[in-house]
């Protein structure tokens, strides 16, 4: 097998959203929180433990609740392990197996809780950022967890749609693998996968695409200043039509316990946003921050009639702070 390359990016979040910055393949925080004595009745962001506050309050990174932190949690240092079962080539069968494990424990079966339907989110995306998936490993009984790569004319089976993929073209790939460890905080894991065959043909994109038209649905991205920045909290509304109507969200089916969900990453593959809207005045309503300037990706995802349709964008993020955004923060 080609070599698998991994780096792995540790940070505490919650699958409502959340953003990374892989750095020399080092983790980025080291423990988990740990709260004692007189601090035992601190509220922090479940996505950003940097965000802290008082009952009631939320965070002006990504809008949810602070969570009174009581107990200390388990302090470990998890990564995932990831192997190819054989070597993974475009076109033909294999199996992908992740297994959760802790440094210094790794023959230690790894209990994993259940967050969005799912114990296991696997987005794979092509370095380019031409090719998207989102996958969803399925349990084994040595407490790794699988995906089947289909052959070229293999079906994907009924029902096990989300634990199956498919690599039609060769080249370098990047796998994020969002989990949460029973007594742990969330995990976030960054690994680069060589897929052997004819490799795709590099994409560079460059100019904004904010309507996606997918499946005879037309999903638009509108922010409320118009633009997107890379500082400050970002509200921005999807709205999805079909012939012409807006859909109000509320219709939607939900998908993974949730309307929508919508994953941004930069163009260097290096910052992941993963948001789960709320529902505003009809309307899907996001609310994140960026935290660098650039060209980034993204895929929004949403159910209607049993089927999942992917909408995807290119956001143009610039340099400066969200108008608004110093007064959202003080609000919060």
């Amino acid at each position: 097998m080609k070599k698998l390359l991994r780096s792995i990016v540790l940070i505490a979040l919650t699958s409502s959203a959340f953003l990374i910055s892989s750095c020399d393949h080092k983790k980025t925080h080291d423990q988990a929180i740990e709260v004692t004595g007189p601090e035992a009745d601190k509220y922090v962001c479940p996505m950003h433990p940097d965000v802290t506050g008082k009952s009631g309050d939320t965070c002006p990174k990504c809008g949810m609740k602070l969570e009174l932190v009581a107990e200390s949690k388990e302090v470990n240092e998890y990564f995932m392990i990831f192997k190819a079962i054989p070597e993974i080539e475009a076109n033909k069968p294999a199996i992908l197996s992740l297994t959760p494990s802790i440094k210094g424990h790794e023959n230690e079966t790894v209990s994993l809780d259940v967050q969005h339907d799912k114990k296991i989110h696997l987005i794979v995306v092509s370095k380019d950022l031409s090719y998207f998936d989102h996958i969803h490993p399925e349990p084994q009984a040595d407490g790794s967890y699988h995906i089947k790569v289909l052959a070229k004319d293999e079906n994907y089976s009924k029902g096990k749609f989300q634990s199956e993929t498919r690599f039609n073209q060769g080249g370098d790939y990047v796998l994020f693998a969002d989990y949460l460890p029973s007594g742990a905080d969330h995990q976030l894991d960054r690994s680069e996968l060589h897929v052997a065959g004819t490799p795709f043909k590099d994409q560079h994109y460059t100019t904004e695409k904010l309507t996606s038209t997918t499946d005879g649905y037309e999903v638009s991205l509108v922010t409320e200043s118009g633009n997107f920045f890379s500082e400050g909290t970002s509200h921005i509304s999807a709205i999805v039509k079909k012939g012409g109507k807006e859909i109000p969200a509320d219709q939607l089916e939900d998908y993974l316990s949730a309307k929508a969900h919508i994953v941004v990453i930069s163009e260097d593959t290096q910052n992941y946003l993963h948001v789960h809207p709320n529902v505003a005045k009809g309307r899907l309503d996001l609310h994140t921050t960026f935290g660098k300037a650039g060209i980034f990706r993204g895929w929004l995802q949403f159910k209607t009639e049993g089927q999942v349709h992917t909408a995807d964008f290119v956001i143009n993020v610039q340099e400066g702070m969200t108008p608004g955004a110093k007064e959202d923060a003080h609000h919060h």
